[in-house]
């Protein structure tokens, strides 16, 4: 017979290990996380759901047993490399990334070098560029600036004041912010549909089980022919539409955001993007997180990571609650969400690493 009060206790042992687990973690970006706890606390008010901020920043490394990181990120992909100017960072997350290796060693006149070598004849913005230019993810450190506001609302549809409790979500993004923000919305009531292209599943798929398991647990999965047509009947059902395309790649499959909003009064649509819906430059965690001077320092004074792809659990907090902010104001807005500006919010700093 099962024992509820052994099972209570043993659940609240396993939480109390995790969080001691996990504080190592949180101790190296405590600093830097004020403007997001306050986000968060207003997720919390809006919808009434508790936010556990060392769970949805860092249970990935705790899962994947990840070691803090250091000038190479947490899941080694991405480096943090000296130039003539300061520090720029070069992820190769991909095989056609390490692919493109010879081609950007030649871009920055170095054939035959080593990336590290190569990198200290130039200065960050080439070295960012040349890989940018062969479709790899890299950022200057500092770079993306802090000018610009993590979320950017524009109006497309008519207001009309809702709770998540019931609305339909799509969530047609990948990996881990648009997740995580579907996440969040399912956990204050919504129903949330996974939706994935047959000839282009979800990356995550391939990581982790267990926070692949977290991150879509009770949702709906549908995977898709996007070129059929399907794709469009089902994002014209939804209240809310996550997703972290180029606006013209959805265009050309018959999806429009400003189309969708305006279609029923209270919708919302977020667009993840990297550095902007204007800006086709790739972002991931990593690097988006030194783009936006979400670092820390060694006892040499030089950048290091902070955290694991730490700006990809910050947009997908700061997404939720635009979400949340937005529904409650009436909706009717695309909320531009970009990766490099969350974290400049939580860098507070164009330069200065937290």
């Amino acid at each position: 017979m099962k024992n509820a009060a052994l099972d209570a206790a043993l659940d609240a042992a396993l939480e109390v290990a995790l969080h001691v687990a996990l504080g190592r973690w949180t101790e190296t970006v405590k600093p830097c996380l004020g403007p997001l706890v306050r986000a968060v606390d207003d997720f919390t008010r809006l919808t009434g759901v508790a936010v556990d901020l060392p769970i949805a920043l860092f249970l990935r490394a705790h899962l994947a047993g990840l070691t803090p990181p250091g000038r190479a990120s947490a899941g080694g992909s991405c480096r943090l490399l000296e130039t003539t100017d300061g520090w720029a960072a070069v992820n190769l997350a991909r095989p056609d990334d390490h692919a493109s290796l010879p081609a950007l060693l030649g871009l920055l006149g170095a054939p035959g070098m080593d990336l590290p070598t190569a990198a200290r004849r130039v200065s960050s913005a080439e070295l960012a560029y040349g890989a940018q230019l062969l479709g790899i993810a890299a950022a200057g450190l500092g770079s993306a600036g802090a000018d610009r506001p993590p979320v950017r609302a524009e109006r497309h549809g008519e207001r009309r004041p809702r709770d998540l409790a019931g609305l339909r979500v799509v969530d047609l993004s990948a990996l881990w912010a648009g997740p995580l923000c579907a996440r969040l919305l399912g956990s204050a009531g919504a129903r949330v549909v996974k939706v994935e292209s047959r000839a282009r599943p979800d990356g995550a798929r391939f990581g982790n089980p267990d926070f692949y398991r977290w991150l879509h647990d009770g949702q709906e999965s549908r995977v898709l022919d996007f070129a059929s047509g399907a794709l469009s009947t089902l994002v014209a059902e939804a209240d809310i539409v996550i997703e972290a395309a180029r606006p013209r790649a959805l265009r050309r499959l018959g999806v429009h955001a400003e189309e969708f909003l305006a279609a029923r009064p209270g919708r919302v649509w977020v667009g993840i993007t990297g550095y902007g819906r204007a800006d086709d430059r790739i972002a991931f965690g990593d690097d988006a997180a030194v783009a936006g001077g979400l670092t820390g320092r060694d006892a040499h004074g030089d950048p290091v990571f902070l955290g694991d792809a730490l700006a990809d659990p910050v947009t997908g907090l700061y997404a939720a609650h635009a979400v949340a902010r937005s529904l409650a104001e009436g909706g009717g807005e695309l909320l531009c969400v970009s990766m490099t500006a969350c974290a400049a919010a939580l860098a507070g700093s164009r330069v200065r690493p937290c």
